[in-house]
Parts: C-alpha cells; structure tokens; sequence
C-alpha cells in the first residue's frame, strides 16, 4: 500500500515507484494491446480502474516515478465520490478528507451571503470534500495494484505516435532505452502540456487571462470552521480576491489575487509570501507547504478524439481553478467514456459510440469554460465597465436576494447535463424527477432484511451495465435481459425508507428510469413495456 505521511511538508511529500522493465521491451514488433492510458494522474487512473473492472487489460504509463509535488487539485465533488464508490476507493476518499458543503461569501468586512450546496439530508455522500491530490492519486494507485488487468508502468515517456488504419504505435523512452507498443486505443491523460496533443497536432483555443494568482498551502492549528470563505476586496488583501480553505493535516489553501504585471519568481519567495498570509490570518504562527503562482486559462481541444487517440481532462481541456471543475470534469471524462468504450471493445455498439464521448464532454468542456469564464471576469475585471459593474453588484447584495445571486466567486462544480434524443415516453408529462441527459440523484432505501443503504450502493452492484430503476406497481416490469432491476417497493423490492426516493423521481406506481452504465437517465418511463426499454438502451448505446 502507498503510504503518505501526514505531517511539515506533507503537501510536498514524493512517493516514489520503482522502474520495472516489462517483458514487452524485449519485443523486436511492438506488443499489441487493447488499451493503453498515457498518464497516472487521478483521470488515467481512474479510467484505467474503470475500464479493468470492465474486465479490460489495460497499460497504464507514466514518465515520472512519483505522486506528490503539491496539493493541487483539493476540491472534489459528490459525483466524483459517487464515481470512486463504484471504483472501491469513495470510502479512503471521505473517510482522510475534509467534508464540507457551506460557503460563505464576504465584501470587505462584511459577509454577502452564505450557501449550502446540499441542503437536504439523504444522500451517501456530501457535496465536496477537500482532499490533496496526492492522496487521492495514492489512494487509486493502490486500487490499480488489486487489479491484475492493469499494467502500471512508471519512468514510461512516450516519445513518438504513429497513427495506422486501425491502432496507434507508441514509442516509449525508458531507463533502458525505447521500446514501442501497438494500442487500439489510446487515452491521453497526460494533462495541460500533453505531448499527444501535439504529436496528433492539436492546439488550445480559448483565452488566457492576465491576472495572477498567488496559491499558498499554510500548516497551523486555527478554529476557523470546516467552509469554503471568499473574500472580495477584503482589508488584509484591498483591491483584490482571496479564498480559505481547509484540507487535512491542519493544512488550509490560500489563494490571492495578484497584480498582471507583478514577477512571479519575485512574489513565490516564502520571505515575500509570509506577510501577505499574516495579514490574512492575524498572526504568523505556520509554516509552508507548498506554493505556486498561476494564471487563469479557459480553453480546449477542437475534438476530443483523434483517429485511435482520446483526450481526457486536462490534455482536452483547461479551466480556471475557481469553482473546482478541473479535476471534477476530467473525471466526469473518464466516467463518461469508460463504459462506451467497454462496450465497442466487446462489439456490443459500433465504434461510432465513441463519438458521443466528444459531443457530450466538449459540449460540457464549452459549459465549465462559460462558467469559468464569467467568474474570472467578475474577480478581476479588466474594463472601467466591468469594474462598475462588480461595484453595484456587491453593492447590491448587501441588500436584495438577485444581488446576492449576480455575485460570482467561482460557480462550484455540478453533473454536467447532456442532450439526449427523446423518446415519446419521455414527453409524458411529469412534475419533477431527472430528465434524460441529466445525472441519476441519490436517495436512501432499505433492503427487506431491514438493512439501511442509499440508492448508488444499488446501483453500483449493477452499474457495469444498463440498470432499470423501478417503482413497483404490483407486478414484474420486463426489462431485456441485458438490463439490470433496481426495484423499489413491493414484496421483494427495496423500501423507500424515507420517502425520499419517490419524490425525488416523480414516482407513481409503475414510473421507471433507464439509467446508463454511468449513473445519467437514459430514458423515462410512466408504464414501461419491454419494447420501448430496448429501444432506449440501442438509442443510448448508438445502435440506431
């Protein structure tokens, strides 16, 4: 097991991972597989966990032989927990970070308003938790090593592509000197300088912003309460934006705005950095653990698929930290793609299924761009009229709910939505409940035996495949056999323990959803017969 010490400078920590030469080095034709992942960050390896629970053999690379070097990605949300529940690692998850769902947003001295991101009860997880990357990354390499279809090959730089009719040939530097692999598909996880995106000669288009941010991760004991704190224009930081928030180990991030013009090695210097945090916090009783300078980059890749190469997270896409839908998006990237894939691999949907990879994520790549967007230019406005703006706007929501709603400190990371071809049943009405295209919701049941679990924990038994959510009316709905049964009430069904369920969905007796592989409504159902089931797993899975 991966081992990271809590503790000064644990936000620095290095695991290191041996090299180990593969017998596929000592190949003179490169060795074929079916699946290679270039990069071991948190989306590579939890598309590669996915894709092997799948029963896929999967080659995992990596040039570097280390997790670690800085936090970096903290905030991670309750669909990319839900996510890790059905990978085996949602419990490490929650259980080493920082839960929290209250924010608090300030002007000045004064608080604006404060937000609850999961206001109701009943759900497994909570919306966020904050969590250092390394551990997160630790936590998934010691999942890959329980699984034997995958491959983890660290101090592995792929240096050359070769794109062929039907595969892609990778050249791969190692300690021993290159070797090549033969790969049907090859999934680019290999972050925001991808070196396949510019082997396949691909470029960024969108907008880079001129001001700079200052992050600083601080060790110290304080009372500050478990939230998310943004502060515009606050007195220890005028003219400026600053955010707190805590991680474990009794770290905390902070984040400062900084001038365009200021030097970024100048003002990363720890002499430099210390009295900007002691005036924030009051006192200067912490120490470093890490620090970084950044600017704001909203952009992404024109396509997402390149022949027999799919870009993932950042390698596809780049977004302002503000809001937390880096990290969040790319595994919603390999969420969405890992299950079309199983099912091309297997010939159970034609290839062309992989191009709803593309048009569902780059449509929500656009969506976390808008957001992040629009935030970066109310943070730091770059006109005298946008600055006017940001004025009367926090003017405003001192004193009205639509103010408060106008101010952007980041608008936080929710399930992307997807447009999805209806069916007639679909325009039946309804007076709530997950539409197609959106993300399943939780709920918490019981099972007959009177044991208490939640909605996912059902659908994670069977969520490898098309699942049908069920509300008893008495008899057996007849689903296709390929379709797994949640069935909620009845005699042998769960119980709907808290009534929870049946609202959230807009049950009446006999209402079904058809839930994809990864947890989003395919399709809706007041009377479903056995009929229009099938023809919504063919219209989800690109058989028609």
């Amino acid at each position: 097991m991966v081992q990271v010490n809590p503790g000064q400078g644990a936000s620095h920590a290095k695991v290191q991972f041996g090299y180990h030469r593969h017998g596929d080095q000592d190949r003179a034709a490169p060795a074929e597989h079916p699946v290679v992942v270039v990069g071991a960050g948190p989306v590579g390896l939890s598309f590669a966990i996915d894709l092997a629970q799948r029963g896929h053999a999967v080659v995992v690379l990596d040039d570097a032989d280390r997790i670690g070097e800085g936090s970096r990605a903290i905030c991670f949300s309750k669909r990319s927990l839900d996510y890790w529940d059905r990978l085996g690692v949602g419990d490490r998850m929650v259980d080493k970070g920082v839960v929290w769902n209250v924010g608090r947003i300030f002007h000045g001295t004064s608080e604006l308003y404060q937000f609850n991101l999961l206001p109701e009860p009943g759900h497994k997880r909570p919306a966020f938790i904050n969590l250092q990357q390394f551990y997160a990354e630790a936590y998934l390499v010691d999942r890959v090593n329980e699984l034997p279809e995958i491959s983890l090959r660290w101090r592995n730089k792929v240096t050359a592509l070769e794109q062929r009719n039907d595969r892609a040939v990778l050249t791969i530097e190692t300690p021993d000197g290159p070797y090549r692999l033969s790969a049907q598909y090859v999934i680019a996880c290999d972050g925001a300088r991808s070196s396949l995106r510019q082997m396949v000669g691909a470029g960024f288009s969108g907008k880079v912003f001129e001001d700079q941010f200052l992050i600083a991760d601080v060790k110290m004991t304080a009372e500050f309460p478990t939230e998310r704190w943004f502060w515009f224009d606050p007195p220890f930081h005028a003219g400026r934006s600053a955010l707190l928030h805590r991680q474990p180990d009794d770290v905390w991030r902070i984040d400062l705005q900084l001038t365009p013009d200021c030097d970024p090695q100048v003002e990363k210097k720890p002499e430099n950095v210390r009295p900007r945090i002691a005036r924030m916090l009051g006192h200067d009783e912490f120490e470093f653990e890490w620090i970084s300078i950044y600017k704001f980059q909203c952009r992404r890749m024109q396509r997402f698929i390149h022949s027999s190469v799919i870009f993932a997270g950042d390698s596809a896409h780049q977004v302002s930290p503000f809001g937390a839908r880096g990290a969040n998006s790319g595994l919603e990237d390999a969420e969405n793609l890992s299950w079309k894939l199983d099912r091309v691999l297997r010939g159970t949907s034609p290839s062309q299924l992989l191009e709803t990879y593309h048009i569902e994520r780059s449509a929500a790549a656009d969506e976390n761009i808008r957001e992040s967007t629009r935030a970066t230019d109310f943070m730091a406005p770059v006109s005298a009229q946008e600055a006017r703006l940001r004025k009367a706007v926090l003017s405003l929501a001192k004193e009205t709910e639509f103010g408060k709603r106008m101010v952007n400190g980041g608008r936080l990371s929710v399930p992307s939505v997807y447009e999805t071809p209806l069916s007639t049943a679909d325009a039946e009405e309804w007076q709530g409940g997950p539409c197609p295209g959106t993300s399943m919701l939780d709920a918490p049941l019981k099972t007959t035996d009177g044991r208490h679990l939640h909605l996912t924990d059902a659908f994670n038994v069977l969520g490898r495949r098309f699942t049908l959510l069920a509300f008893a009316n008495g008899g057996d709905v007849d689903a296709p056999d390929e379709v797994g049964v949640v069935r909620i009430g009845g005699d042998d069904g769960f119980a709907d323990a808290e009534g929870f369920a049946g609202k959230r969905y807009d049950a009446k007796p006999g209402t079904a959803y058809l839930l994809r592989p990864d947890g989003y409504v395919a399709a809706r159902f007041r009377h479903p017969t056995r009929a229009a089931i099938a023809a919504a797993v063919a219209r989800a899975s690109g058989m028609n």
